[in-house]
């Protein structure tokens, strides 16, 4: 049996003792019903830097803040001064050599409508018409006609399904890395293949607005398009090649 023993009847020693328990439950309750409740989810891909991973780097406080910050060093006059002429032969030649390499694994060909994104001033695409692939073009925020074009990659200028091939050596660059795979993947036709090379030993410049620490965050990106080859290179600073082919529409992963 349970005794209702009410407060001012209890032993005057219990008084203090009994008010301070009642406050004290009262007050845990009302604290309990402030907190927000909290669900558990899984890091994403952008923001995971468990088990190598991907981390975006912080510190822009807008978009067009990174766009102007990129500018910085595309729009350099020294810089571009170098890459139309010191720079120029030497990157066309090793370009050459990788692009015909591609040929010859049968990833690429002279019929192939070919993208070169982030491509500056055009080495990569001169390299890919001195190898036979005639119809290829390249984006970067700063034309250089005739060779690139103005794009923006992570919304890239043209239509669903223009490209059998593209190529970028500038994914460290992507603020928004989801944006920049969905481009690719919108762009590129149904068996196309896309090459990207990345960096993952060693981290990249100040102008770099990702660091990628193993393949894997990269491969779940693609998620229309599945993984051919991951090999190492030595492509001006960056250290490794990752290969995609493009499902086609019978197959695509959702």
């Amino acid at each position: 049996m349970v005794m209702n023993t009410p407060i001012s009847k209890l032993p005057f020693i219990l008084k203090p003792f009994l008010l301070s328990l009642i406050l004290s439950i009262s007050a845990f309750i009302f604290i309990a019903s402030l907190a927000p409740h909290h669900r558990k989810t899984l890091p994403s891909v952008a923001n995971s830097t468990s088990s190598g991973g991907l981390r975006i780097r912080p510190g822009y406080s807008s978009y067009n803040a990174y766009i102007q910050h990129q500018l910085n060093k595309t729009l350099n006059p020294k810089l571009r001064q170098l890459w139309k002429t010191r720079d120029w032969d030497r990157k066309v030649n090793v370009f050459a050599q990788f692009f015909d390499s591609l040929k010859q694994r049968s990833l690429l060909s002279n019929s192939s409508k070919a993208l070169s994104i982030g491509a500056r001033v055009g080495q990569e695409v001169a390299a890919l018409r001195r190898v036979g692939v005639s119809d290829s073009i390249g984006i970067d925020l700063v034309p250089s006609p005739p060779l690139v074009v103005k794009g923006d990659f992570h919304a890239q200028p043209f239509e669903n399904e223009t490209f059998d091939f593209e190529f970028s050596n500038v994914f460290d660059h992507a603020l928004y890395p989801s944006k920049f795979v969905g481009e690719i993947e919108r762009t590129l036709k149904g068996g196309g293949v896309c090459v990207i090379h990345v960096a993952l030993s060693r981290r990249a410049d100040k102008y770099s607005a990702n660091d990628l620490y193993s393949v894997g965050p990269l491969v779940e990106l693609f998620k229309e398009s599945e993984l051919v080859e991951v090999k190492t290179v030595d492509g001006f600073g960056l250290d490794t090649e990752v290969v995609f082919k493009k499902k086609s529409k019978t197959n695509l992963r959702f």
